[in-house]
């Protein structure tokens, strides 16, 4: 394929640049999508669906323990094959990336496996045949050369001094999610949504899991009401928690690792594992893509610069997902490629969105779109807030699985949908009903006048609308 001309070359592979791909191939632009890694990204291999998965095999094993709450007789202690449970997950994730490369074959938009950077710029824009991009792979080197480029790169884990990640020890979330023994200890750097998902799996099965947060609470960009219910399922599951507490070195003892940590009043502390799971963040993979040479800014922490139709400062080149900042989310990710391949077949499309939803996949789920309460008033908006607690939901009941509650944030003089809050039981799948309503301008009355089917979870959102306006059926008014 050397020397190859394209109308759009899309570099990366992951929930950003394979949808940009198929989008283009069925716009029929001609278009090669080059992966250096695996097709389906961080996302599908060792991110988003693992992780969903291995949370689902956790969740089961602490249902099966207490199935006798619901009469259910289990003959002993339910155990875990972790070499099974790999096995198994490695089956979903196959099943979903295998499917990537035939939807971009099926839409016309060619594959190429290597690593791809940007050649350098002439001049301020393309070249008389378009940017080049230069592909190493195992086979050699070829040069491609198209109209257009979509850098679809993503991020990767944060590393702080002194904890340099080599999945014995030191792990990320890749090797947390390829662990085929449940380590005894399980020290967790950072209180975010990676470092909480994957913490709780491993209480589950059974670790002594302490969790390291610099910041004064976890999850700091979340709802402090539904944080609060995540934060004490984790006391009662045995998970410490350690707040304005900052990692500072590490000791391989041998048998274990030790932990040295600084306490807000400064004194220290240690603490012994068998695995330290670090997850503080993620950072761009802007480096090495030539994006110097080409003349593609970035800023300070590395991430490149668009704008709303995701176009860089170099005419011809773009860029979307992670890479670009912003809420480094598969799905914000996947809207962007859908977007920037409209933008490249000259249709009139930009990235305009009002809200773009959050879940955290702990147990019980957090699920967020909007604003919150907090956000709300120091934009300054006078608010109505209406909450509906799952302990009151016939459904939530019925299903053994009552904690937390739907929260509905509204302005209190228009009515106009604000922000959802959603932590408990199945608050992932809720939480898009409520985006809708926020994308729509819609108001409290649009939620409480719509007829939700019972007994389902989704009557929850409706009665925390009415509830923000004094009309809830199923609790007291306040």
């Amino acid at each position: 394929m050397a020397g190859e001309r394209f109308d759009a070359i899309v570099i990366g592979a992951g929930p950003g640049g394979y949808p940009a791909g198929i989008r283009l191939g069925q716009l029929k632009v001609k278009t090669c999508v080059v992966e250096r890694e695996y097709m389906g990204g961080v996302c599908l291999n060792v991110g988003c669906i693992p992780s969903k998965a291995v949370i689902h095999a956790a969740k089961t094993f602490e249902k099966i323990g207490h199935a006798d709450e619901l009469g259910i007789g289990v003959a002993s202690k339910p155990t875990i094959d972790m070499k099974k449970l790999q096995a198994w997950k490695g089956g979903v994730v196959s099943k979903l990336t295998g499917g990537v490369k035939t939807l971009l074959k099926g839409n016309g938009s060619e594959v190429v496996m290597g690593r791809a950077k940007l050649a350098p710029s002439t001049g301020s824009g393309p070249g008389p045949d378009g940017h080049r991009v230069i592909v190493e792979s195992a086979s050699g080197t070829q040069t491609l050369v198209a109209k257009n480029v979509i850098i679809a790169t993503g991020s990767r884990p944060i590393e702080i001094p002194g904890f340099k990640i080599d999945q014995k020890r030191i792990i990320d979330s890749t090797g947390a999610l390829a662990l085929d023994e449940v380590p005894a200890r399980m020290i967790v750097i950072g209180g975010g949504y990676i470092g909480l998902e994957l913490g709780m799996v491993y209480a589950k099965f059974g670790s002594k899991v302490t969790v390291v947060e610099a910041l004064p609470s976890i999850l700091a960009s979340m709802d402090k009401e539904c944080v609060a219910v995540v934060a004490r399922k984790l006391r009662k599951m045995g998970v410490e928690v350690m707040t304005d507490a900052k990692a500072k070195s590490w000791e391989d003892k041998g048998d274990r690792a030790v932990l040295t940590v600084e306490l807000k009043d400064g004194k220290t502390a240690t603490i012994d594992a068998d695995k330290i799971l670090l997850s503080i963040g993620r950072r761009p993979n802007s480096e090495d893509l030539g994006l110097a040479e080409a003349g593609v800014a970035v800023d300070k922490r590395g991430y490149i610069t668009v704008d709303d139709q995701l176009r860089t400062n170099v005419p011809g080149i773009y860029a979307i997902g992670d890479v670009v900042g912003g809420m480094m989310l598969a799905h914000k990710a996947t809207k962007e490629g859908e977007v920037v391949a409209e933008v490249i077949a000259g249709h009139k499309a930009a990235f305009d969105v009002r809200t773009i939803p959050a879940v955290v996949f702990t147990d019980p789920e957090i699920a967020s779109t909007g604003l919150t309460d907090e956000e709300a008033k120091a934009k300054g908006h006078e608010i109505k807030v209406g909450k509906f607690p799952f302990a009151a939901l016939g459904r939530a009941l019925s299903v053994n699985d009552t904690e937390g509650f739907a929260k509905v944030v509204a302005d209190a003089k228009t009515e106009e949908i604000l922000g959802v809050h959603i932590v408990g039981n199945g608050a992932a799948d809720l939480i898009s009903e409520c985006a809708l309503a926020i994308e729509m301008g819609a108001v409290v009355q649009d939620l409480n006048l719509t007829i939700h089917p019972h007994p389902t979870l989704s009557e929850a959102v409706r009665e925390a609308a009415a509830a923000s306006i004094g009309e809830a059926v199923h609790i007291i008014n306040r």
